[in-house]
């Protein structure tokens, strides 16, 4: 008796979803399914985010393409996938421009007569993304691959949702890790600023007076002033006290981390990137985020900062959602930022 391939190809997936699988491999597993069950040459799997599809895992397709970024409005076959709740298969000469044009291995130039089959994926009842196969024989896909697609997409979907439950608990667990080591270190004695000279008493005078406010605070000084403790003693006087006190040295960072490290990224942001992180900013959420120097800032990330600043709102490093976050800033910096201003390394309305 001749099993059935589509059973022969679900069980496995099905058995995946009680192991403890990182997103990478889980991924791996389903397009490797879809490619047995649906012999072709190209498949991809892609999470819509906000009005761009983003690829998670591919086969078939040059390393280039999970670094890509398709924009739903610019790439007509991939709208239509959406828009349709089922499976839809392209017309081999349909004229609609294929968005993997010169990205499928071993074909070099424009993608010419070939078969092309896709399926969104819904978690609840709610657009999450897409299922698509590429195939260079332009009959290689039948009528019954339809159906057989729209089984493997429920299946597929159920996958998606076990890798994003595990991953949501391990980024939870991770985050609830660092906020208690951050509440550890607030419940500790603080550090007091000591001495009865005239300059001391004025700036205690000082940080009681912003401290009590919401407003932004820069504190400037020379290095080995004091000017950590001083953001210590203003977190310390302020309503956010019993919040955490997130610290970022922003001289310590690589430019090309700074941006990671401020506002989180989302998996495949960038090479590395293997899970979504959370940011300073929604780390110190409730309570006051120390920007040590400042001034060492990129221009490009001063530009987010001060949109943090004014909406309160920030994108994760490759992701267009917004992010709302209540965090007082203190920053402190050894530059002179007005000559920083002038000489265009700091930006006016920031500073």
């Amino acid at each position: 008796m001749t099993a059935n391939p589509l059973l022969q190809t679900l069980i496995p997936l099905v058995a995946d979803l009680s192991r403890e699988l990182d997103d990478g491999e889980r991924y791996r597993r389903l397009l490797a399914a879809l490619r047995q069950l649906f012999p072709c040459d190209a498949v991809a799997l892609l999470k819509l985010d906000g009005e761009q599809l983003v690829p998670l895992a591919v086969e078939g397709l040059s390393a280039d393409t999970l670094g890509r970024r398709f924009k739903v409005s610019e790439h007509p076959r991939l709208a239509a996938l959406i828009e349709h709740r089922g499976p839809t298969r392209f017309a081999a000469d349909c004229g609609l421009p294929d968005p993997y044009d010169g990205l499928v291995e071993g074909l070099h130039g424009h993608l010419e007569v070939h078969d092309c089959l896709g399926c969104p994926l819904y978690l609840d009842d709610q657009l999450w993304g897409l299922l698509t196969l590429d195939a260079l024989d332009p009959a290689s896909f039948g009528r019954a691959d339809l159906d057989n697609l729209d089984a493997f997409a429920s299946l597929a979907a159920a996958t998606v949702k076990a890798s994003e439950r595990i991953s949501g608990l391990a980024r939870r667990v991770e985050t609830e890790r660092q906020l208690t080591e951050l509440y550890k270190q607030a419940r500790q004695q603080p550090r007091e600023l000591i001495g009865q000279s005239a300059a001391l008493r004025k700036l205690q005078g000082e940080i009681r007076l912003v401290g009590d406010s919401p407003l932004t605070v820069l504190i400037t000084g020379e290095t080995g002033v004091g000017k950590e403790l001083v953001a210590e003693a203003i977190h310390g006087a302020s309503p956010r006290a019993q919040r955490p006190l997130v610290s970022l040295n922003c001289a310590a960072l690589p430019e090309a981390l700074v941006e990671s490290e401020l506002f989180g990224h989302v998996r495949g942001a960038f090479s590395g990137a293997l899970s979504e992180r959370s940011g300073k900013f929604e780390l110190a959420d409730g309570g006051s985020l120390f920007l040590d120097e400042v001034g060492e800032l990129p221009l490009a990330v001063q530009a987010k900062l001060l949109r943090v600043l004014q909406s309160g709102q920030l994108q994760r490093l490759g992701s267009d959602r917004e992010h709302r976050v209540d965090v007082r800033v203190i920053a402190a910096t050894n530059r002179d930022l007005a000559a920083e201003v002038r000489a265009g390394r700091f930006r006016a309305d920031l500073y």
